[in-house]
Formats: structure tokens, sequence, C-alpha cells
């Protein structure tokens, strides 16, 4: 259910931008764009990929960095952020556009698909460049696909790009030094074992 209350504020562009979007629709490429909002559904191609990473000792690194990242993503975008801001989403003031996609009942602001994949796919950059770069283009489309399927502000999506990226960053950093914490207690329990 739409929330009754909520901010209705979009700068002057946008409207006409997402509008504009509309019109470019076409079978295939309305097929696409849903497959790949659903891939980025709740974060679960993300959170997929984490949770392999994470069990594979070569890979143990990087796939806790997105899981950390990630979950500081969902509390600051979706817990927090969202709710303060309480905007609505572009389908819930102009109603008129035919969804192909059930409309979303949360907030619109910033977007959670976005965040997450930005977020996601950096943390594998980092790690793992020609991956990431791939997992990169694959966070883009999902993002651009919330703006193409009328969910989603652009406004939305170039500020969960930006809370993802920093979110990415001070993940990498925090478990680099939770790891080399690690490595080293590990090597001191070593060497006074001898």
């Amino acid at each position: 259910m739409i929330p009754e209350v909520y901010n209705n504020f979009s700068f002057g562009w946008e409207m006409p931008f997402l509008q504009t979007l509309q019109s470019a629709h076409s079978a295939p490429l309305d097929l696409i764009m849903k497959i790949f909002t659903y891939a980025g559904e709740a974060g679960i191609l993300w959170i997929v990929i984490s949770v392999i990473l994470a069990i594979i000792p070569k890979t143990r690194k990087c796939g806790f960095t997105m899981m950390f990242a990630m979950a500081l993503t969902f509390i600051i975008g979706n817990l927090v952020l969202k709710n303060l801001i309480a905007r609505g989403r572009p389908c819930w003031i102009d109603d008129s556009i035919n969804m192909l996609i059930k409309r979303p009942t949360d907030f619109s602001f910033p977007s959670g698909h976005t965040m997450n994949g930005i977020t996601a796919s950096l943390c594998i950059f980092f790690y793992y460049h020609k991956s990431g770069i791939g997992a990169i283009v694959v966070a883009c489309i999902i993002a651009f696909s919330r703006m193409y399927l009328f969910v989603h502000w652009p406004t939305d999506i170039i500020c969960g790009a930006v809370i993802g990226a920093i979110d990415a960053v001070i993940s990498y950093f925090v478990i680099k030094k939770i790891y080399e914490a690690v490595v080293a207690s590990i090597q001191k329990k070593k060497a006074a074992g001898k």
C-alpha cells in the first residue's frame, strides 16, 4: 500500500526526463530492464555473490567486504534516509504511465537497487579489477532500469550511487584493518606456540 503521506518534490527536469524514457520503450528493452530490475531486487544478486565469495578462502576478504558494505548501505539508505526523507516515487505522482512492474510501496530516495549495486560492484572492483568492471556495468544497468520502469527519480539514482561508493570505500578500509589485525593475532599466537 502506498503511504498516504510523502514528500512530493523533484527537480524540474526529472519528470520530463522520465517521461522521455517512457517514449523509448520497446518489447525487447522492456524485458531486459525487467530482468535487471528483478536481479537487483532486495540486493539478492549481490548477496548471493558475496556469500559465494566469502565461502571460498581465496576470495573471502572480498565477500566479507561486500557483506559489510551492503549492511552499511541498508542501514544508512533503506532504514534511515528513505524514511527520513519520505520522497514519493514518480509512479505515485503520475499514475498515467502503464507500469511494467508492481508499484513499490516504500519511499523513493535513495535508490536501494543502485546503492546495493554500486556498493557491491565497487567492492569487487577493489579486489578484482577485470571482474569489477563487469559488475559495475551490471550495477549501472540495474540503476538505469529503475528510471526506465518509472519507479525512481534520476536524483534517487545519482545519490544512491554516491552513497554506495562512499560505503564501499569505508568498508574496504574497515575490513582491511580487521583482516590485518586478525592475521597479526594468528601469527603472534603461532610464534608464541613454537
